[in-house]
Order: structure tokens, then sequence, then C-alpha cells
């Protein structure tokens, strides 16, 4: 089985470092394409698979074939690939606001097997969390080979494609929310005499753990974090501030725009 990348940036590269870490493929099944030499000979060094310049080459050989471009770029892929991709052939599109209908139309295609990804940044260190959604041309058994494929670099889970924007509000933009979260708590530890790379170390940590946290006993996040508040403690104290300060509205207000705008796309 081929599987082949139109693009090869980042999160490319996050999906075909898990694959080939997972021993899901072999980089001699492995086939990309992207219009920047640089990428290319990035990809070829780093995985040993083979790459073109141009995307038809990879889309009449792919078995399945991802398609890893950025939204601007959709219209020239489509012209690209659409008569050269097989009929048997998988698609799979992470651009973000291209729906199933968007990527039918493009490829001029209403019998082509498509699913819709959306995965995060975290796929970059195995622990990505990326949404699916498919049509009805693609079978139970297509579904689970790439469902498979995405395991390799985090976890994936199916969602109707209305819930698409508010999954990228909550997961797909989400790592941006938790990293500006860090600085602050790491600013804030800095100026308290902690010398800065101690302090991002213990900040991460403590998000990594605290997530880790809720993932695996299964309590309430408003559960665990009442075990951390002591009466009249230190917890219970910045707690406080953060209730003052409007934090969950905040975020909510942040999730609610991020959501709105991906809408709109």
């Amino acid at each position: 089985m081929k599987i082949g990348f139109i693009g090869l940036g980042n999160m490319a590269s996050a999906m075909i470092g898990g694959m080939l870490k997972a021993g899901e493929v072999k980089p001699e099944n492995l086939l990309g394409s992207d219009k920047s030499e640089q990428m290319r000979k990035t990809a070829q060094e780093k995985f040993g698979m083979t790459v073109y310049e141009e995307n038809g080459a990879v889309a009449e050989q792919a078995d399945i074939l991802f398609l890893a471009v950025k939204p601007i770029f959709f219209p020239d892929v489509m012209e690209d690939i659409r008569k050269k991709i097989k009929t048997t052939t998988v698609i799979v599109s992470i651009a973000a606001g291209k729906t199933v209908q968007n990527i039918e139309d493009g490829l001029q295609n209403k019998d082509a097997k498509i699913i819709r990804l959306m995965p995060n940044t975290p796929a970059l260190v195995g622990e990505g969390c990326t949404a699916i959604c498919n049509n009805e041309n693609v079978t139970k058994e297509e579904l689970e080979t790439v469902k498979k494929l995405l395991l390799t670099f985090g976890v994936a889970e199916e969602i109707p494609e209305r819930l698409f924007d508010a999954f990228i509000g909550i997961s797909g933009s989400s790592p941006a929310y938790v990293f500006l979260f860090i600085e602050a708590m790491a600013d804030a530890a800095v100026n308290a005499g902690m010398p800065r790379n101690q302090a991002y170390t213990f900040a991460s940590q403590a998000v990594l753990g605290s997530a880790k946290m809720v993932l695996e006993t299964g309590k309430h996040p408003g559960e665990l974090k009442d075990m951390v508040c002591s009466p009249g403690g230190t917890t219970i104290a910045a707690v406080k501030v953060l209730e003052e300060k409007g934090m969950r509205a905040a975020v909510i207000d942040a999730v609610d725009a991020c959501v709105e705008k991906s809408r709109n796309l």
C-alpha cells in the first residue's frame, strides 16, 4: 500500500514520523510532493521516502493520499490531482475550513472516497488529537486503516462534521491557549525570583501532569481542583484571584471566537 502526502510541512512530517516509528509504514511505501525544494530534500533525508516536485506524480500512485496543504493552496492542488487519482484512492484532507463537500466539488467527483481530518500541533511530539469524519463512499475497512495510521501520533476520534468548528476551538487551536498559560505562569515565577528555564520546566510539567490526571482518573476537573484546594491554603487564594479576573469567561469567549472564525473561513 502506497501512502502519499501532498505538502511536506510540519504537520505532514509529524504524521509521517509517527507512522514510521510505529512500523505502520515502510519508507519505500511513502511518497510526497512539495513545491519547496528544501522541504523535499528534508523529507527525503529524514524519512527515506520518495519525493516529487509535481503533485500529480504522487496522486497517481497513492492508495491513501493525504492533502497536507493550507486552504489557500487548495484550488491549485485540486487542479493538479483531480485527473490523476485512482478510483480506489482514499483522499484524506487536513486543510482547515475545507469540508467534505468542498473537496468533492474541488475534485469534481461525487464518487471520491474522502476523509476529513483536523489534527493539532502536539502531533509533533506524538501527542496529537485528531477529529475524523468521512463521506459515504469510504468503507468501514478503509476508515479503520486510516485511523490506525492516525493513532501512531496521538488519539483520533470520529465526530460529525457539524462539530468540526467546535473541535477546532477546543483542540485544534487550543495549544496556543495552553502555551499562553504556561508562559504567564513562568513569567510569574520569574517575577518571584526563579530562573526562566526552571520556570518553563515546572509550569509545563504541571500542565502535562494535570491533563494526565483528568484523562487517567476519569474524575471531573472540578473535583480534581477541589483536591488541591486546602481550606485557607495557597491554592484557593490563587483560584479566588482567577475567578475574580474572569478566567472562565475569558476562556469561553476565546473558544467561542475561534469557533465563529472557523465557521466563517
